[in-house]
């Protein structure tokens, strides 16, 4: 007997098959993901530093804007990392 989650699976599949990646693709995939990693890494550790000297400093107000800012750029960055994936995976 099949669980919810394996019929669900069976469903999903036979409407849209899984797609083989070639070997560019997967290189291709993993180039971007180090890249992008490497960019949210530089805004967290740039952003980081900051709210932390702001909220030492006793600047809650800028460290919350600080926060808010690097929430922002993280999203930003996020969205255009899963553009670029799609992109590659698109590509032959």
């Amino acid at each position: 007997m099949k669980t919810a989650y394996e019929l669900a699976m069976e469903r999903l599949s036979s409407k849209e098959p899984t797609r083989k990646l070639t070997d560019s693709q997967k290189k291709s995939l993993a180039d971007i993901d180090s890249t992008y990693r490497a960019k949210m890494a530089e805004r967290e550790t740039f952003l980081g530093a900051k709210i932390a000297a702001a909220r030492a400093g006793g600047a809650q107000e800028e460290a919350v804007v600080l926060q808010e800012e690097l929430a922002r750029d993280l999203r930003g960055i996020r969205e255009e990392w899963d553009r670029k994936k799609e992109q590659a995976r698109l590509a032959r």
